[in-house]
């Protein structure tokens, strides 16, 4: 049976998706809703809940909450690095980090490694869509600040693998406050690293990506033994 929760959270999701409720208006307030539904305003909190994490509404602190905008799907391409795109403004701050932990182990480097950390967040408009964390040796690090062609991994695509996992999980608080959703929304989550052909790591990359937004794509190609062509 329907808790109160759902059923007011169903009637604002018709709403929206029939058109009553239109892109960018905003909702009667929580406790306008509240006298509405004949419902405590806790129980309408938790019903906008639920519509924040399918990314139907979003809160704007001290405004209220808004239908969001439908956001057109972006693509992460398998071994293409982070996902830059001619229409998306990408941010990027640069610090200084000591390779310790789970980096350390995936760079294959020895502990306290100096190593340049970029933190990159892409905005379509206003809203962000992607957010990664990208972790390279000083000594690899590009001096200028890097653009999809400039990093490690795509500078040195033809002669290096690259070794990804993929993961749907709720993001993490910073995650879920850089790109402006819900802790109970899903991200797309990928791990990715780069080897040169000497089996060097030059460069691990954590990237989030709100998984009703997004898609990941993967090409595989045949491994051919020794004196095959392929037909």
């Amino acid at each position: 049976m329907p808790t109160l929760r759902d059923t007011i959270a169903e009637d604002l999701r018709t709403q929206i998706t029939t058109g009553h409720l239109k892109s960018g208006d905003r909702l009667p307030s929580e406790p306008k809703l509240a006298t509405h539904y004949k419902v405590s305003t806790p129980t309408v909190r938790q019903a906008l809940a639920l519509l924040q994490a399918e990314g139907l509404i979003e809160k704007t602190h001290g405004k209220g909450n808004f239908v969001r905008a439908p956001l057109r799907r972006i693509t992460y391409k398998g071994g293409a690095g982070i996902p830059f795109a001619p229409d998306l403004q990408t941010t990027i701050r640069t610090t200084t980090v000591r390779a310790r932990g789970h980096i350390r182990t995936l760079l294959r480097v020895p502990p306290n490694t100096p190593l340049t950390e970029f933190h990159c967040t892409t905005y379509e408009g206003e809203t962000p869509r992607s957010v990664a964390r990208i972790y390279i040796p000083r000594d690899l690090a590009p001096a200028a600040q890097p653009s999809a062609p400039s990093w490690p991994g795509s500078r040195d695509a033809g002669r290096m693998e690259t070794q990804e996992t993929v993961t749907a999980r709720l993001p993490t608080p910073e995650e879920a406050t850089t790109l402006r959703i819900s802790p109970t929304r899903t991200v797309l989550a990928i791990t990715r690293i780069a080897l040169k052909s000497t089996g060097r790591v030059i460069e691990a990359a954590f990237l989030a990506l709100p998984s009703d937004a997004a898609d990941a794509v993967f090409t595989t190609r045949p491994t051919l033994n020794e004196g095959e062509t392929c037909r």
